[in-house]
C-alpha cells in the first residue's frame, strides 16, 4: 500500500504537501513490515527534503524521532545517539526545557547514552530533566513514570554502581512501581516493565551486598587449603 501510494504521487513537485505525506506513508510501511534498511533511505529522504523546503519544526522533529527509531533497531546506536542529541538540543531551543516535547526527548537521548554505556552522562542529563518532570507534569503522569524508570536503570546497570547506587535503584523502582499500580494497573505495560526492572535491581542488589561474605568464605578456604598443603609437605 505505502509503494501504491508513492508510485502514485511521486511525479509531483517537492512542495506538493501530498507527495511528503506520501513519504511518510510509505516509511512507515516499510517500518511497520521491518524492511528497516528501506524505512531509514526513505526517511533520510524526506529528512533532507523537508530541510530544504524550510519545513515547520515540528515536522522535522518527528522525522527525526523516526529516524533515530530507524538507527537504533539497525544496530547503529552512535547514530541514534546523536539524533537524539541533535533532537533533544533542538526541542530545548524551540519550546523551552518544561515542554513535554522536550522531557521525551531528554528521556529518549538519556536511554541512548545508556545504551552506548554512557552512564555519567545519562544521570546527569536525568537529574537535571526528572524534577522538572515532576513539577510540571505530576509525578502520576506516564512520562514522568518513564524517566524515573529510565534513571533507575541507568544506576543499576552501571558496572561501576556502588551499592548506594543499587540501593537507590531499588527504592526508585519500589516507589515507581506502587505508583505505576494506582495509577494504570498490575496489567498495564508499563507497570510490568517497571517490575521486571525491579526483579533485576534487587538481584544486583542482593549480589553485591552478599560479595564481601563471599570473598571472605573463598578466602577462608582457600587459607585452608594452603595450610593442609603446607602440613602434607612437612609430613613428607
Amino acid at each position: 500500500l505505502g509503494w501504491a501510494c508513492w508510485k502514485t504521487y511521486v511525479g509531483r513537485p517537492e512542495a506538493d504537501e501530498t507527495l511528503g505525506r506520501a513519504m511518510t506513508t510509505l516509511g512507515n510501511g516499510l517500518y511497520a513490515a521491518s524492511h528497516f534498511e528501506d524505512a531509514l533511505s526513505v526517511r533520510e529522504a524526506e529528512l533532507a527534503m523537508l530541510r530544504r523546503l524550510g519545513a515547520p519544526d515540528y515536522q522535522i522533529v518527528v522525522v527525526q524521532s523516526n529516524l533515530a527509531n530507524t538507527y537504533e533497531l539497525l544496530g547503529r546506536e552512535e547514530e541514534s545517539m546523536h539524533m537524539r542529541e541533535d533532537l533533544y538540543s533542538r526541542t530545548s531551543d524551540i519550546w523551552g526545557e518544561e515542554d513535554r516535547e522536550t522531557l521525551l526527548e531528554a528521556n529518549n537521548y538519556a536511554m541512548s547514552l545508556g545504551d552506548l554505556r554512557r552512564f555519567e552522562e545519562a544521570k546527569a542529563l536525568l537529574r537535571k530533566s526528572m524534577p522538572v518532570a515532576r513539577r510540571v507534569l505530576g509525578q502520576d503522569d506516564h512520562l514522568t513514570l518513564r524517566m524515573r524508570w529510565t534513571y533507575a536503570e541507568v544506576l543499576y546497570t552501571d558496572d561501576g554502581a556502588t551499592l548506594d547506587d543499587l540501593r537507590e535503584a531499588v527504592a526508585l523502582l519500589e516507589d515507581t512501581d506502587r505508583i505505576a499500580r494506582r495509577v494504570f494497573g498490575g496489567a498495564h505495560p508499563t507497570t510490568a516493565g517497571i517490575e521486571r526492572h525491579l526483579r533485576n535491581a534487587r538481584a544486583m542488589l542482593s549480589i553485591h551486598e552478599h560479595a564481601p561474605t563471599c570473598v571472605a568464605i573463598f578466602a577462608a578456604a582457600a587459607l585452608a587449603l594452603a595450610a593442609a598443603y603446607l602440613a602434607r609437605k612437612k609430613l613428607t
